[in-house]
């Protein structure tokens, strides 16, 4: 399950981009790799983030694993859901599983449509 309407970095994280303004999550594809999520840590609310560098982590009963900022940014909302309740990311990664807003600083560059991103899933699924 891969929306047509979302724009994906190499990393397995998406970005819905509206206006200047971007929601960002993980994909189906990472948080089926990760397993059932146990822990989301992001950052704060007026947090400064740079398309390709680390923006948070996820933890689960796998594995530790860094979130990477597929755009960059201001971070202007943070999914506070998810503090109580990580398993939304596996449930609804395009929908309730979103992380943050990010108001854009810069129009994203380096981001795949579904048809790349789904190579790079078929590629690492092998």
């Amino acid at each position: 399950m891969i929306p047509n309407e979302l724009k994906y970095a190499k990393s397995h994280e998406w970005a819905k981009i509206e206006g200047d303004v971007a929601t960002v999550g993980i994909t189906q594809f990472a948080q089926e790799q990760l397993g059932d999520l146990t822990f989301v840590d992001l950052p704060k609310a007026g947090a400064t983030l740079t398309a390709g560098t680390e923006m948070g982590s996820v933890e689960s009963v796998k594995a530790a694993s860094e979130l990477y900022s597929p755009v960059s940014g201001t971070v202007l909302e943070v999914n506070a859901a998810l503090e109580g309740a990580p398993e939304a990311v596996n449930q609804d990664p395009y929908g309730a599983g979103w992380m943050l807003k990010v108001k854009l600083s810069a129009a994203p560059a380096d981001l795949l449509d579904a048809s790349a991103y789904a190579e790079v899933c078929a590629a690492e699924a092998h």
